[in-house]
């Protein structure tokens, strides 16, 4: 039996570039485009209307860099609002605090604008697959940001991200760790969130393994 077509939305604040992306998309045999928008508040109220018709879109193609809500903002909201949709980043730009920014908002790939068609095609598979799918200038990017000296410490951390950033170094989920502090799950979310973007890191593991090489905490292996 034939699988439907992948649903993709197209958001990006350039006419001639969503013609050029609904243009090749449209001739993919697997894949439909279902609605475009050129600042991330109408990709938000698109994407909220198609919901509501039972018809939400299955990727979204997202610029980042649009006036008014950007892409990480809007990647952001749609990941937090529609938990089963993926959002696939398209920018010009390798700057590893944007990849940062991009991925921590959700985003299950990071495109460079210049990639090829069928490179797009392949990662709007991989985001419907729930795989991230990578730019390899923008996983070289990120590889040496992660290797290089970090300048950031957990110094910067509030005494609450510090307790927080402990139970993300045990492992716990945003909800343990808001029964934990008996807080609500909303707010462990945007300390974690907080988190990351104070350590400059892009992952909950990162920050674990930042927590302990500071002694903030314990590393489970010397035990």
């Amino acid at each position: 039996m034939q699988q439907p077509p992948v649903r993709v939305f197209v958001v990006d604040d350039h006419a001639v570039v969503r013609r050029g992306l609904r243009a090749y998309l449209e001739t993919v045999d697997d894949m439909e485009v279902v609605g475009e928008a050129a600042d991330g508040q109408q990709a938000l109220d698109g994407i909220a209307a198609l919901a509501g018709a039972g018809q939400p879109p299955d990727v979204v193609l997202m610029d980042l860099l649009m006036p008014g809500m950007d892409g990480v903002a809007a990647t952001a909201a749609i990941t937090g609002r529609h938990p089963d949709m993926a959002v696939v980043a398209m920018t010009s730009f390798t700057q590893a605090d944007m990849v940062h920014g991009a991925l921590q908002a959700g985003a299950a790939g990071y495109l460079l604008k210049d990639a090829e068609a069928d490179e797009v095609a392949a990662a709007i598979r991989a985001a419907c697959r729930g795989e991230v799918h990578l730019d390899p200038a923008v996983a070289r990017q990120l590889t040496r940001s992660l290797v290089a000296p970090r300048p950031q410490t957990a110094d910067a951390l509030t005494d609450r991200e510090r307790e927080v950033l402990v139970l993300v170094a045990q492992g716990l989920s945003n909800q343990q760790i808001a029964d934990s502090l008996v807080i609500s799950e909303r707010t462990a979310r945007t300390h974690v969130s907080n988190i990351l973007g104070k350590l400059g890191v892009a992952s909950r593991t990162q920050a674990a393994l930042l927590a302990i090489r500071e002694g903030i905490a314990p590393d489970p292996a010397a035990g």
